[in-house]
């Protein structure tokens, strides 16, 4: 039985990376950017006098050329460096709903956005508006509101950490803390399973570690196009020939073999390296089984080599005196049938003990982890079982092992950081207080599900977004696009024309913003 040919989509036989990422990164930069100060932003990306990539949040290794950059990032940088513009001029000629016809691709494509617009539901047109009225328009909308919680304020995580605490610090002088965030569709599941697992909510890995692991576990994400400067990070892992043990429903070529760019060996012999030894095809959403799996087989090859007489295949030590629940454990994997693991798993019992036996035998183990582990109803779940696999074995805590969940974009974490969260806490409160002088209202806001139920059932009337695409984000449009529709006022903090700007609101206000902020950049300067 022959493949399905999916329409639009080439076969493509060569490894991850090579001369088809280059070709690519030139077809990017040719479609996009001028050939001279544009292009020169190329070179300051991941430099130290430069700027982070914005492709994803791999972080920097040590700086050994003058193109610290994937693909992607090439594709990122040249996307928000484009000599395109999106003018008052093109609004002029396209109404909302034609626009709305339009690929998302597409609209983004008209470039950078140039001038602050308003909504004109009599012609279904953007047209233009000066910052002084657009801003007093805002403000007067935001103020009739009955109660400040009725207004959102979603952030995305482009958004740099010193807008986004600048955001927060107004809106909570407002008066809510309705922060729903990109992060809540993507590693809410980090954030909520790991610091009830483990103490803290992010990786507890450095880049240094990888280069001490002795096997390195991949579930659910795909470097390749998610992160592709992994791919580096990986090819090394592999060149000292570690076991990578990849585990995802589908086949990704950047975790079966990687041409880097960087080595002139492999890209003038057309060479790759392999990066996965070996590579487990679960059924979606039968991560958990076979975690749960792994984890029944180490408590029965335990237990049957403390019989024997020998020391055991966990760290009974680490877990004595780091650990607690291991009862509770022990009775869940008991209820667990090998049958059932095997069903949902989608994987055979002697692949489940292999993966396990190959865990077993490392000292030094690293899991990664992605979105398709987060990204899931059993995503907290997801988070905690790999947790309780590194556990069993001390694998938290000492060089070359430990978590690592794989994020995406570069501020997802930073955001929160600085206070972009509807959970805030009393040392937030007290150090707001401290040092600008006001007091906040404790009680949690909205995430991203809570504020999208608030404006369809019509409790939240006013929806404020820092940059994002919101309407396409949210996993349920058939819900959040008719709710937009529905608000009062809706603002749009961007530098490109995205779908969720196309939704019309009683008002709507498009206000094109900056990439990076600049001293130089006043609003009624701000057109150009």
């Amino acid at each position: 039985m022959s493949e399905r040919k999916v329409p639009g989509i080439d076969e493509y036989d060569g490894a991850a990376g090579g001369w088809g990422a280059l070709a690519a990164v030139a077809r990017a930069v040719k479609g996009q950017m001028a050939v001279g100060r544009e292009t020169a932003a190329l070179r300051r990306v991941n430099q130290p006098t430069g700027f982070d990539c914005p492709g994803c949040a791999w972080p920097d290794p040590q700086h050994t050329s003058s193109f610290e950059f994937c693909e992607n990032g090439a594709k990122a940088v040249s996307w928000e460096a484009t000599g395109k513009r999106a003018t008052p001029d093109f609004f002029a000629r396209h109404t909302l709903a034609e626009l709305w016809e339009w690929s998302d691709h597409a609209l983004e494509d008209e470039g950078r956005l140039t001038h602050p617009m308003a909504y004109d539901a009599d012609a279904d047109r953007y047209v233009p508006i000066g910052w002084d009225e657009a801003f007093a328009r805002i403000g007067a909308a935001l103020r009739a509101l009955p109660h400040p919680d009725m207004a959102e304020f979603y952030t995305s995580g482009r958004t740099s950490n010193e807008a986004a605490f600048l955001y927060q610090l107004m809106v909570r002088e407002y008066g809510t803390n309705n922060f729903p965030d990109c992060s809540n569709m993507c590693h809410e599941a980090t954030s909520v399973g790991l610091p009830a697992s483990i103490g803290v909510g992010k990786g507890t890995v450095t880049l240094d570690d990888f280069a001490l692991c002795d096997a390195l576990f991949s579930f659910g994400h795909n470097p390749g196009t998610n992160h592709p400067r992994m791919l580096s990070t990986l090819r090394e892992v592999s060149k000292r020939g570690v076991p990578i043990v990849a585990v995802n429903p589908l086949r990704e070529r950047g975790l079966e073999r990687f041409t880097s760019p960087q080595h002139p060996g492999e890209m003038l012999t057309n060479t790759a390296t392999p990066i996965a030894q070996t590579y487990y095809q679960v059924k979606i959403g039968g991560d958990l089984a076979l975690l749960k799996g792994m984890m029944k087989w180490l408590l029965e090859a335990d237990a049957a080599d403390l019989a024997a007489g020998g020391a055991g295949v966990l760290d009974h030590a680490f877990i004595a005196e780091h650990t607690e629940g291991l009862d509770a454990l022990h009775e869940d994997l008991a209820q667990t049938s090998w049958d059932d693991g095997v069903a949902r798993s989608g994987l055979s019992r002697d692949d489940i003990a292999a993966a396990a036996r190959l865990y077993a035998q490392a000292e030094r183990v690293i899991l990664c982890y992605g979105m398709g582990m987060t990204q899931h109803r059993r995503g907290t779940q997801n988070v905690q079982q790999m947790a309780n696999l590194l556990l069993l074995r001390g694998n938290i805590g000492k060089p070359g092992a430990g978590i690592a969940p794989i994020r995406g974009h570069s501020n997802v974490q930073g955001d929160r950081t600085v206070g972009i969260t509807e959970k805030p806490t009393q040392a937030l409160v007290d150090a707001i207080r401290q040092r600008y002088g006001f007091a906040f209202p404790l009680p949690h806001g909205h995430d991203a599900v809570d504020a999208v139920r608030a404006i369809r059932d019509g409790r939240s009337r006013a929806l404020v977004c820092m940059g994002g695409n919101l309407a396409v984000a949210m996993p349920d449009p058939d819900t959040t696009i008719p709710a937009m529709r529905n608000l009062d006022l809706a603002v749009h903090i961007a530098t490109k024309l995205n779908r969720s700007h196309l939704i019309p609101a009683r008002q709507v206000f498009l206000c094109r913003a900056w990439a990076a902020p600049s001293a130089m950049c006043r609003p009624a300067a701000c057109n150009r």
